[in-house]
């Protein structure tokens, strides 16, 4: 086995646990959580959730973070998040479609680390796409450009980020894709300062507001069915 296969391998090891998975899954909120925290969401003892806290840390998943006496874990990049969200799809790849099971708030709108998923997040990539904001190789068209200006997105930010600067991330619930990478993360930021959506406190999920399904149906032209649907999760 080579070096590469190697990785691979430890990497799925370090994922292959049920405690080691809810974990991982518990920081996809791109929010960084203390020992204790994981190990309630984990369900296991301090010292077991240390353990596999460090197993995380040496297989490059989780980063650990110190800020005075404090120690905080989360993801350790968009690519570990983007490869659980895919693992979820895989795990469900056998039931139909209308079988995906997650709570409706989390299919609705939720983060995938720092982007928007869900039915809203599938929902503004393919307005995007439409709108002929973005290419098909996901890179901003002249339109785009000025659109996001006027929106008061900063693509110099974006395209400054040490990471992919727009993807298609596929989505757990929806089997579709939604807007990943720095760009992603750009408009649910506006999301939140524009009081369209509002993150839940102990969840992934991002609760759309009234003013958001108003003013998004504007902006990018959302169908009405789904300002409709998003208002009924």
């Amino acid at each position: 086995m080579n070096d590469a296969n190697h990785a691979v391998a430890a990497i799925a090891a370090a994922i292959g646990d049920p405690s080691r998975a809810r974990i991982l899954y518990s920081l996809l909120d791109d929010r960084a959580r203390t020992a204790t925290e994981l190990a309630a969401v984990a369900e296991i003892a301090a010292s077991t959730a240390s353990a596999h806290l460090n197993r995380l840390t040496r297989a490059r998943l989780l980063e650990l973070q110190r800020q005075g006496r404090h120690r905080y874990y989360r993801l350790a990049g968009a690519e570990v998040a983007r490869a659980l969200e895919r693992l979820s799809v895989l795990a469900g790849a056998s039931r139909p479609r209308s079988a995906a099971k997650a709570p409706d708030r989390l299919r609705a709108a939720r983060t995938c680390y720092d982007h928007i998923a869900g039915v809203l997040g599938v929902a503004l990539h393919d307005r995007l796409r439409r709108l002929e904001w973005l290419s098909s190789r996901y890179t901003v068209t002249s339109k785009g450009e000025l659109a996001f200006e006027k929106l008061g997105i900063d693509l110099g930010r974006a395209r400054q980020a040490r990471r992919g600067f727009a993807f298609a991330c596929l989505d757990w619930t929806e089997r579709r894709s939604h807007l990943g990478g720095a760009l992603g993360s750009e408009i649910l930021r506006l999301a939140l300062a524009r009081s369209w959506v509002m993150r839940d406190a102990d969840s992934r999920a991002l609760a759309v507001t009234n003013r958001g399904r108003r003013e998004m149906q504007a902006c990018f032209g959302l169908d009405s069915q789904i300002t409709s649907a998003l208002a009924s999760f």
